[in-house]
Formats: C-alpha cells, structure tokens, sequence
C-alpha cells in the first residue's frame, strides 16, 4: 500500500460499547467487532479477508457488524485469513466480554441478597 493511498482500516468506526450497563452484550456483536478491529490492524480490506477465508464479502460484513451469528466453521475461516487460530479469537472476544460487562457487576441489582453496601 502507497504512503499517498488512504488507510481504509482507520476509516472503519467500531460499534462504541453499549450505553445501558444492565444490557449484556450480544456474543455476535462482540466477535464481530474482534474480527473487525483484528483486520483493521492488519491495514487489510474485508475483500482481502473474505477471499482469504473463502467466504463472501457481504456475509463476512455482516458477521463484522454482529447481524449474523457466524458458525464455528466461518469465524475459524475468518481468523486464519487473519493469522489467528479460533482460540484466539474467542479468546480476545471473551476478554473483551468481560470489560464490557464489568460495569454491570457493580449494580446494586446483581448484590447477593442481604449484602450491605457502605459509602466512604
């Protein structure tokens, strides 16, 4: 890719966390976006990728943006067009589960019942 070419990695927006702290995240839209940001890293278009994993450009797209719940098979397809084993992206989606819902632990709706909270 030339100097003067513009990065299309860094024109993709990632979906921003969910304002609403007792809504869990979907697991589609977390792989999707694990998938998403692996390719941008890499500066690789999602025909790049799509080709890569013989799966079709909008399919893969649409795994991206969390409307479509990707199988086993695809989202291996798709890490290894990214240099990743399957483990590692359900890794990095597992991890990325987590801090998204860590705000949500916090609520006094999930404390053990007749758990008391003090105030500093």
């Amino acid at each position: 890719m030339s100097s003067d070419t513009p990065d299309r990695a860094r024109l993709i927006p990632l979906r921003p966390v969910p304002a609403a702290p007792d809504r869990e995240p979907l697991w589609r839209d977390v792989v999707g976006d694990v998938l998403r940001r692996e390719r941008a890293g890499q500066r690789r278009t999602l025909k790049d990728v799509a080709e890569a994993a013989r799966i079709s450009v909008p399919y893969l797209s649409e795994v991206e943006r969390g409307r479509k719940e990707a199988s086993s098979e695809v989202l291996a397809a798709a890490a290894r067009s990214l240099g990743l084993g399957l483990a590692d992206v359900l890794s990095l989606a597992q991890d990325e589960l987590v801090r998204r819902s860590a705000p949500s632990r916090t609520s006094t709706a999930r404390m053990p019942r007749g758990a008391v909270r003090l105030a500093a």
